[in-house]
């Protein structure tokens, strides 16, 4: 006993304190390495951490309006990453982040695809490749608009004398009434206060993105809302936005709507999802664009990388985002060691 009648710790107690110590730790740090970014959030008291753990789990949850990008606690090299991948709140907002480019935006979906597919979460898999799917014209869209659909710098021809684009109640015209109705708002949205901004957003873009796709790849009653798409430009547009039609219509891109056969909860097994791709492969190899679906390219669907960077135009990376984040949670962790 020690003089407050306390007895004194022993070599094997400081060892075994000190094994729980660094067994914990590793605990975290595994989870900290396999994006389990809000099982680790629970886990620890540490403000810092817990704050990088929200903004990971953010990026990994797709919760794109609200990205925790002004966190002061994350370093702002990942901030200003993530920034570019989110769409700006207001119609005067800047920078423009994915708006500007959607290749941000497109290799962090591809990330996201990939540590669900690794954790074998694929019903939030499945929910990122339809999202994917959504927007995919507007990324098709965006080598001749010169940025990624932002609707305060739409071309002044899409509402040119002869357009239908946003016309609603054209019969003449191939969108449907809800991409008219989207159209349509979509060349008054940049007036609009924020309130009516962000909601255009939620409901209504992807819409305007797969009406663009049908005025350059299908539609049977051509008018003059894409003629201010130079000539020598058109076809490369068609293709590659013909493409991007065909991805959502994919087995892969269906699953989110389908129970597959065996799964009560409508889960696919990662049989199922591969078996999907592969038929999805198939049919988009019937064009010179979607042919980049049969690179094998080291992805866990392999050659979805190559075809999303098919449809862009231009290389689309897979994103490293969610992996620096992991390996910045490491570091502050280790850096706790008692």
């Amino acid at each position: 006993m020690t003089g407050a009648g306390r007895r004194a710790r022993s070599p094997r107690e400081d060892l075994g304190e000190r094994e729980i110590v660094n067994s914990v730790q590793d605990l975290l740090v595994t989870l900290a390495r396999r994006h389990a970014f809000a099982d680790l959030e629970v886990l620890t008291e540490d403000l810092e951490i817990m704050a990088v753990c929200e903004f990971g789990q953010r990026l990994l949850s797709l919760d794109a309006e609200d990205f925790a990008v002004e966190a002061r606690e994350v370093p702002p090299a990942l901030r200003r990453r993530a920034r570019a991948c989110t769409m700006p709140q207001t119609p005067r907002e800047q920078p423009r982040g994915a708006l500007e480019s959607l290749r941000p935006a497109y290799g962090l979906l591809l990330e996201v695809i990939a540590v669900r597919w690794h954790r074998r979460e694929l019903s939030p898999m499945v929910a990122a490749l339809h999202i994917a799917s959504e927007y995919l014209p507007l990324l098709a869209f965006e080598p001749v608009l010169g940025h990624a659909g932002d609707p305060v710098r739409w071309p002044v021809g899409l509402g040119a004398p002869g357009s239908r684009f946003g016309v609603i109640g054209d019969r003449e015209c191939d969108h449907t009434k809800a991409e008219q109705s989207a159209a349509n708002r979509s060349l008054r949205v940049a007036g609009e206060p924020a309130e009516g901004w962000r909601a255009y957003f939620d409901r209504q873009h992807s819409q305007v993105a797969g009406a663009l796709a049908t005025c350059v790849a299908s539609c049977r009653n051509p008018c003059s809302a894409m003629e201010w798409v130079a000539p020598d430009l058109r076809d490369d547009l068609s293709l590659r936005a013909r493409v991007a039609l065909a991805f959502a219509d994919t087995p892969l891109v269906r699953l989110r709507h389908a129970a597959p056969v065996g799964h009560g909860f409508g889960v696919p097994s990662p049989e199922e999802v591969l078996e999907a791709w592969e038929r999805s492969r198939l049919a988009l190899a019937k064009t010179e664009v979607g042919k980049a679906a049969a690179e094998e390219d080291g992805f866990p669907l392999p050659g979805l990388p190559s075809l999303f960077s098919a449809v862009a135009g231009a290389p689309v990376p897979v994103s490293t985002l969610l992996d620096d984040i992991a390996a910045h949670l490491v570091t502050l962790l280790r850096a706790r060691v008692p």
